[in-house]
């Protein structure tokens, strides 16, 4: 995803991004609705739209900009809006994550899990190397859309603080394994050294290290599933460097 920091033109970026796109469904992290700093626009919105998908779902984890000024969003207010939602322009800016599908969403479901009170000194990374910047957590959320073919698929972005996030996975694996269907669990979940399998029945599809995109060295962004390897073929096809995100894209074929 483009980091909208850095965009002179986040419309140009997001028809960039959409031309890159060959696939049925597109799972987001660090996405913006009507913020300032990329267009105002809702970019999982607009992405569905340059690609041609009909279901999306974008879920809301704070209200706000992060790094910036934001808060949780309360009791009252819609955590998870999608293409059927009866408003899908919201005045206040948020940011969260996405989920765009070509193929037809027979049902969304969303989960809060939490986050931690602390934050971390974490290395944030540039071209010109990395600095260290402590950063306070946000608010998580994972959604996930129950596919009409028999498949429910997952999004989320775990917090970065260990334990924390291990905590919010059997969250979301343990949530994710009660919806109707087998499953897939997409999603940077900061935990590195192929953590999110281990002790458990799931499998990872993606070998690669993905971050930092300009010199890859640790992989966080996975796609988790609890098939047996003897239920469907797979494939994970190469990253190749993205100009649009510090992570590299996980690209995985699914027969």
């Amino acid at each position: 995803m483009a980091d909208p920091k850095n965009s002179n033109s986040p419309a140009v970026d997001l028809a960039s991004i959409a031309a890159l796109i060959d696939g049925d469904l597109l799972a987001l992290q660090e996405i913006d609705e009507n913020q300032m700093r990329s267009g105002e626009l809702s970019q999982v919105k607009e992405l569905a739209k340059l690609i041609g998908a009909k279901d999306w779902g974008y879920g809301r984890c704070v209200i706000g900009t992060p790094g910036v000024i934001w808060r949780k969003l309360r009791k009252a207010e819609t955590k998870l809006i999608t293409n059927n939602s009866p408003v899908t322009n919201f005045f206040e800016s948020s940011y969260g994550i996405g989920l765009i599908s070509k193929l037809p969403v027979k049902q969304w479901h969303q989960i809060e899990l939490g986050r931690s009170i602390i934050g971390l000194p974490l290395a944030v990374g540039s071209e010109k190397g990395m600095r260290l910047l402590y950063v306070k957590d946000e608010p998580r959320i994972a959604i996930a859309a129950e596919l009409e073919n028999g498949y429910t698929v997952a999004v989320t972005h775990l917090s970065f603080v260990p334990f924390v996030n291990l905590y919010q996975l059997f969250r979301v694996k343990r949530w994710l394994g009660k919806l109707p269907g087998k499953h897939f669990l997409v999603g940077d979940l900061n935990l590195p050294f192929n953590l999110p399998v281990k002790f458990s029945k799931w499998r990872s599809l993606s070998p690669f290290k993905t971050y930092p995109s300009w010199k890859p060295s640790i992989a966080f962004d996975y796609v988790l599933t609890d098939l047996k390897s003897d239920e469907t073929k797979t494939a994970a096809i190469a990253p190749t460097r993205s100009e649009f995100s510090d992570h590299l894209p996980v690209i995985i074929e699914i027969n």
